[in-house]
């Protein structure tokens, strides 16, 4: 893969800054159209392009990524742009915002598809179709790098050795699978320290969920054998599995022993407890993916069903972003190359529609992973009524988001008349502090919008300058760095950094310690609301909200604004204290040789492992340092100058 520079490169930082509704087809802060200018940096690119794969991607005048798009031929793709009147309205907006182009060759069109992907995930530009789900998916590993494997849930890259299934729609499915296949399997799930320091079993062998192998209660052949067993049952083999466990559960009884059999039926319970959670049919379909798509009033939502070894692990809806004008094949299209861009594709996937570029969806899949995938249309049998299935879930789902929605904007409209703003906000930003007696204060900021929280936006302040329990002190140190940055990043309010309200949480100081350090930064447009517990403090309900100009208004307990308020003012109190814990668990371990100039991790382990403390270092005479392993004269000088100056 070649990279072929045509513009400054953009910086993720302003991913999220744009929405679709808002995009205009002017320069902005110009207020006039400049398609021109658009046209002219597109040609400009064209010329020095040829018809090889690839990946562009679409700069505006900031720098920020507009659009990224894959072509089996990039002078070809590209060239099309040039042609204005067969363009949508949306990609004439985007054509007359363009300034500059990145172009970045691949050796194949499935190599750029899953390239493709990647960069609509890191710049999250305003023309792609988006998947608004940041959440990673859960898996169940069987952790085989031990003698006696472990079972666990796993969230993230699948680094460890061992074998991985899922995804799982939920967090929530996943243990209680994992529950039911403890009690079936009696596999350990303790890590590998708790496992070494047994003496005698745990809670999980009492409960019958473990088969105690720390302690000897089994050997390791007969572990590896239920070991087996749930690789088998989770590989698709359940009914084997079950159907030995009824043969042993028979013997046992006919041998009269009633301990044994009493366990294989718990065990056997916990089996058809498994296979009785489906909320589905799935069986008969293998190894699958399915997802079906859903259209109205311009929304679209999109059911997804994740089927293993003919047991449905779960399943999950989306709601992708920038949805408008494009066709729904390829909207379906885009959110399955976005999805597998972090999921392992199964072997089948099915959709309910003809997706276009299918032949290389498929050769880019099967590439990640590392055996054919085939997506396709099921037309009879399991597969149509699973499919079938799908689609009604799609519709309900839809229209749950769609009902939702429509509660939700006129809760945000009410807040907006409550509050006084001149419009619905459209970015809310929601303020506290959290600390012990001023000690590792912190502030945090979270940031929501009308479709919930922007996660990707929260930030914490380390408090500075601040001193003491001082409380507004802080808030106004928080408010001058965030404010301040901003008038720099984005001195034409353009680049949506800038709130539409300002909500803190606090009472009457709050609110003026915020609206003077405004005020000083020139700063008077910004709405300010404070929100403080009221005079039965610590009751919710009976929340008092503060105006800039000394005001006070209350809410009615059973308001969903009321409710809406106090979500927003809950998150940033969890935020806050959760960056104060943190700060003040690192402050736990944190060593005083961490504060001298020149001393690394490295450096820092040397000495304590010669010194054995960091007051014995403290303590050491120069020549004591220089004879210390790793540290060199001048670095002992430095430690030594370090604790005795002015001595």
């Amino acid at each position: 893969m070649t990279r072929t520079p045509a513009g400054t490169p953009p910086s993720p930082a302003g991913a999220d800054r744009f929405n679709e509704d808002r995009a205009s087809y002017t320069v902005r802060g110009s207020g006039q159209p400049d398609l021109e200018a658009g046209i002219a940096a597109i040609r400009e690119t064209v010329q020095t392009l040829k018809p090889k794969p690839g990946v562009y991607r679409m700069l505006d005048a900031r720098g920020d990524v507009l659009y990224v798009g894959k072509a089996r031929a990039l002078r070809n793709r590209v060239a099309n742009y040039l042609q204005v009147a067969n363009l949508t309205s949306r990609l004439q907006r985007m054509v007359s915002q363009t300034r500059k182009m990145e172009i970045v060759t691949t050796n194949s069109e499935a190599e750029a598809l899953l390239l493709e992907a990647q960069f609509i995930k890191r710049f999250r530009p305003p023309y792609n179709v988006l998947l608004r789900d940041d959440k990673s998916f859960p898996f169940i590993l069987l952790r085989m790098d031990h003698n006696f494997p472990r079972i666990m849930k796993h969230r993230g890259a699948r680094r460890a050795k061992g074998n991985y299934y899922g995804p799982f729609a939920s967090a929530g499915s996943v243990n209680t699978t994992i529950n039911a296949l403890q009690k079936l399997f009696l596999l350990r799930s303790c890590t590998d320290s708790f496992f070494s320091r047994r003496d005698r079993p745990c809670l999980l062998y009492q409960i019958k969920r473990c088969s105690a192998p720390c302690v000897g209660r089994i050997d390791q052949p007969a572990y590896d054998g239920l070991v087996q067993e749930a690789k088998d049952f989770l590989g698709g083999k359940s009914s084997a599995v079950q159907s030995k466990i009824e043969r042993q559960m028979a013997e046992a009884a006919e041998k009269l022993d009633f301990e044994s059999a009493a366990m294989l039926r718990d065990r056997l319970r916990a089996a058809t407890f498994i296979q009785g959670s489906q909320a589905i049919n799935a069986s008969g379909v293998g190894d699958a993916d399915v997802f079906a798509l859903a259209e109205k009033g311009g929304q679209v939502g999109i059911q997804a069903f994740f089927v293993r070894g003919g047991q449905n692990w779960g399943h999950r809806a989306f709601f992708p972003s920038h949805t408008r004008e494009v066709e729904e094949g390829h909207v379906l299209a885009n959110v399955l190359a976005q999805f597998y861009e972090e999921v392992p594709p199964p072997r089948t996937i099915l959709v309910d529609r003809e997706l276009p570029d299918q032949t290389v969806m498929e050769e880019a899949f099967a590439a990640i992973a590392e055996h054919k995938v085939e997506i396709s249309i099921p037309q009879r049998g399991d597969r149509r009524r699973l499919m079938e299935q799908a689609q009604r879930n799609a519709v309900e789902a839809l229209e749950r988001r769609l009902a939702e929605s429509g509660t939700k904007a006129k809760t945000l409209r009410e807040l907006a008349e409550f509050l006084e703003l001149p419009e619905v906000p459209q970015r809310v930003e929601i303020y506290d502090n959290s600390h012990i007696q001023g000690s590792k204060a912190v502030g945090g900021m979270v940031v929501a919008g009308p479709e919930g929280f922007l996660k990707n936006q929260y930030r914490k302040f380390n408090i500075k300058t601040a001193q003491g329990n001082d409380d507004f002190g802080m808030m106004r140190e928080v408010m001058q760095r965030r404010f301040s940055r901003v008038q720099v990043e984005d001195p034409d309010r353009d680049a949506g950094m800038w709130p539409d309200l300002v909500l803190i949480d606090g009472g009457k100081g709050h609110m003026s310690a915020v609206r003077d350090t405004l005020e000083e930064l020139g700063i008077e447009d910004v709405p300010l609301i404070a929100i403080a517990k009221g005079p039965d403090h610590g009751r919710e309900g009976r929340e008092v909200f503060h105006f800039p100009d000394g005001r006070e208004k209350t809410l009615p307990t059973n308001s969903p604004v009321l409710f809406q308020l106090q979500m927003w003012r809950d998150e940033v109190h969890r935020y806050a204290i959760g960056a104060h814990r943190a700060k003040r668990s690192r402050a736990i371990t944190a060593s005083p040789l961490d504060e001298i100039p020149g001393i690394g991790p490295a450096r820092k382990r040397a000495l304590l492992m010669h010194f054995g403390t960091a007051s014995k270092v403290r303590a050491a005479s120069l020549e004591d340092l220089q004879r210390a392993p790793g540290v060199s004269d001048a670095v002992a000088q430095t430690i030594y100058d370090y604790y005795h100056a002015g001595s």
